[in-house]
């Protein structure tokens, strides 16, 4: 058996805002139920609520650096492809989204994260120039990756 070195990982669940909207979807379920059943209105807002919450959870990427791999979302590659990394803050992610951004690019991106990091990469048989990462801790996901 091999003992997997893991320097970061992040799982990028949304805010304290996104789990508030998961109940308001489930009570505007309730409330154009409650007219016809009060009960059934109840089970349903709290299914939709449920259900809600659990695909918030299930498509949440995660980013992490381990064994040599940098992972975001459903993308691997190895950090020895990687060339300089850097934290960005909001203003900067912004501009990275917005006038910055390279269409080539491999972006994973949740709306909740603000901050991010924006990796270089340095295979020549790669047509994608760089990766933009959404964390919410940009500086330690910067660390992890000049570890390696």
């Amino acid at each position: 058996m091999t003992a997997t070195t893991l320097t970061f990982h992040e799982r990028l669940l949304p805010g304290p805002g996104g789990w508030l909207g998961t109940v308001g979807l489930g009570a505007i379920a309730a409330i154009a139920l409650w007219p016809v059943n009060a009960t059934a209105a109840i089970v349903v807002g709290l299914l939709v609520c449920l259900g809600s919450a659990t695909a918030l959870a299930a498509t949440a990427p995660v980013v992490e650096v381990s064994d040599g791999v940098l992972r975001a979302g459903s993308a691997r590659i190895p950090v020895a492809l990687l060339g300089p990394a850097e934290a960005l803050d909001v203003a900067a992610m912004r501009h990275e989204l917005g006038p910055g951004l390279d269409a080539r690019a491999y972006v994973c991106l949740r709306a909740w994260a603000r901050t991010g990091v924006r990796v270089a990469l340095d295979d020549p048989a790669d047509p994608t120039p760089y990766w933009l990462i959404s964390t919410r801790r940009p500086q330690l996901l910067v660390e992890a990756l000049r570890a390696f």
